[in-house]
């Protein structure tokens, strides 16, 4: 990164450099308005200027995808507001530029730039109908919904101490002075989201109990560890010495960190013991106020469709059947004859030739076959791709602190001029949550051809495209690039690997099912963790966390198969239309070159491709 300054940067001398950029980013629904015009060179005028106006309210954003430089390099200091005066002017911004974009001209637009308009308004209408709802943290282009503000995998108190450490770089004493601020800004995020969930509380808003107990624990372990300064602090020294950056950043940021961000935490913590006291068990958003509202919203945002609950259900109970039946012949051609295919597979489980070994040479073990997993996709990508991506990425366990709550692994895309790498994050609480023929399909799914990959190709698109992502494409091509690993052999010498992979899908069937069990058809927590463990052959040690995520992002796990089976209606839909003249490659790519989009956006730009290769 080009230094704004050549020379050191004093504290007073940083933040006066960052002069009237910083001013504009602040102000609350600030929206920027372009030359009126129309054509190419307007419309992507448009589409930055909005891209830019909501990168203010999401400065973390700007970092993760490395475009917090230059003029706007002041987002690297920042970042965001979780207040509810923040989310008025988010929502205020959001409102404005949907606007925009609507009354935009679009007559002569090339099939690229009018997908862009599509994707902005459709992100921005669901988002918005989101922010209607009265309560819980709203993603715009983003996979997470989350009634809960802070909950055991949604909050500051994650998010931010893994963001400053993976994603905040700390080349020079600008970057680190723009960590210290955002260390300065930490304590107004955390009582921005406590003033939301004590108004959720009040409102009759609380968590099911078994949630609260997980956040208790892990905001505890945080409070413990920021009262020492912690890893907050450890990744700032340790950094800025090896970068060889003069300054007194232990002392500055522990002053931070336990004077301030500390009590901030504890406050939190209060409250949520607050919320423990008066909470129940019911798993499901219809125990909440508006609860039926809020899943019917989280449906159509993580599913991109206007599908129903009970419409939900019935084709995750389907599509888990057929899944099962081809697991039946090769359960029984390595010997598992006897009992349902979830009872089989438990078995299968309980098989020490696919187990890791336990404790860290297990944890070794398994870091050592992801690589190698990862090394063998890479080299089939030339058959699935005409134009290949750089595949760059690293894998990471995930912090110790944060195991707990969360799944057994995820990855996305670097930034996008490649200076911060795509990731796999990879749970290692317990090597038994992991077993040698499902790490394959793991990998695929988080890495190459899936998150890491896909990414790069929308990391290529204009700003605002690489920015929102919608949850039925993002996670609907993971789950076709496990399938898409199976059609290039991946699992052809491995039997066991193969079942691994139609396990997971069949996993994904069970999602639809559970998820709107436990929402919709008020489905208990123990339900849903035995249909996992009974019909699919899932342990409890990795399903309860599963089911615990369902609660705190209610619809999430609707997306993936419903992305997945309509990718796969577009493919043959394709070989239909197109015959002797179809090519894999050309349909893997025209999904990846077209970004991360709604379906019916996807469906439009298969369309297209269909046109031009007839």
């Amino acid at each position: 990164m080009q230094n704004i300054v050549a020379t050191p940067l004093s504290r007073r001398t940083f933040l006066g450099a960052l002069g009237t950029t910083t001013a504009l980013t602040v102000l609350p629904g600030c929206v920027t308005t372009p030359a009126v015009g129309s054509g190419p060179q307007a419309a992507q005028a448009l589409l930055d200027d909005i891209a830019w106006n909501l990168l203010q309210h999401e400065p973390t954003r700007a970092t993760s995808l490395g475009v917090d430089t230059g003029e706007h390099a002041a987002l690297r200091s920042q970042l965001g507001g979780a207040s509810p005066e923040a989310k008025a002017a988010k929502t205020a911004t959001l409102r404005a530029d949907l606007e925009r974009a609507r009354a935009f001209d679009k007559t002569g637009l090339d099939p690229a730039t009018r997908t862009s308009f599509e994707v902005v308004e459709s992100a921005y209408a669901t988002a918005l109908q989101g922010m209607e709802l009265p309560y819980g943290d709203i993603p715009v282009g983003s996979w997470r919904t989350a009634p809960y503000v802070v909950i055991q995998n949604v909050g500051a108190y994650i998010d931010l101490p893994r963001f400053l450490d993976s994603d905040h770089p700390i080349a020079d004493e600008y970057d680190a002075e723009a960590y210290v601020s955002r260390l300065e800004e930490m304590p107004g995020v955390l009582m921005g989201e406590l003033e939301r969930i004590t108004a959720a509380r009040q409102m009759g808003v609380v968590p099911p109990d078994f949630l609260l107990d997980k956040a208790i624990e892990q905001m505890t372990a945080q409070i413990a560890d920021a009262r020492s300064g912690g890893a907050l602090v450890e990744s700032l020294v340790s950094r800025t010495q090896e970068e060889g950056i003069a300054g007194n950043w232990d002392a500055r940021a522990r002053e931070i960190v336990t004077g301030q961000i500390a009590p901030a935490l504890e406050a939190q913590l209060a409250e949520l013991q607050a919320e423990r006291a008066v909470a129940d068990s019911d798993p499901g958003m219809w125990s909440q106020p508006h609860g039926e509202e809020w899943y019917d919203w989280s449906l159509r945002s993580s599913t991109t469709t206007d599908m129903s609950p009970d419409e939900i259900h019935e084709l995750g109970l389907e599509t888990l059947e057929d899944i099962h039946a081809r697991m039946d012949p090769i359960l029984r051609s390595i010997g598992y004859t006897e009992g349902s295919v979830g009872e089989r597979m438990t078995a299968l489980s309980e098989d020490e030739r696919f187990k890791f070994a336990e404790g860290d040479p297990g944890r070794a073990e398994i870091m050592s076959f992801i690589e190698d997993r990862i090394a063998w996709i890479r080299a089939q990508m030339p058959r699935a791709f005409r134009e290949l991506a750089s595949g760059n990425l690293e894998v990471r366990r995930l912090p110790p602190a944060e195991e707990p709550g969360a799944p057994t692994a995820y990855g996305g895309a670097g930034s996008v001029d490649g200076t911060v790498p795509g990731k796999m994050w990879i749970n290692l609480r317990t090597t038994d949550l992991h077993r040698k023929y499902d790490v394959p399909t793991l990998v695929h799914h988080e890495t190459i051809p899936g998150h890491v990959w896909e990414g790069e190709y929308s990391n290529q698109l204009p700003l605002i495209r690489s920015i929102l992502a919608f949850n039925a494409f993002s996670e609907g091509w993971a789950l076709y690039s496990e399938q898409l690993a199976d059609e290039l052999g991946a699992y052809d010498e491995n039997p066991a690997w193969r079942l691994g992979y139609l396990q997971d899908a069949a996993f994904r069937a069970c999602r639809l099912v559970v998820d709107t069990g436990l929402h919709h058809k008020r489905w208990s927590r123990e339900q849903a963790v035995r249909f996992f463990m009974e019909r699919n052959g899932n342990k409890r040690e990795q399903v309860a966390s599963e089911v615990d995520r369902y609660c705190s992002w209610p619809g999430q796990a609707t997306g993936y198969m419903v992305g997945k089976l309509e990718i796969l209606r577009q493919r043959e839909r394709a070989m239909a239309q197109l015959g002797g003249t179809y090519d894999l490659r050309d349909f893997n790519q025209a999904l990846v070159d077209g970004g991360n989009a709604p379906l019916d956006v996807l469906a439009a730009n298969v369309s297209r491709y269909i046109e031009s290769a007839a």
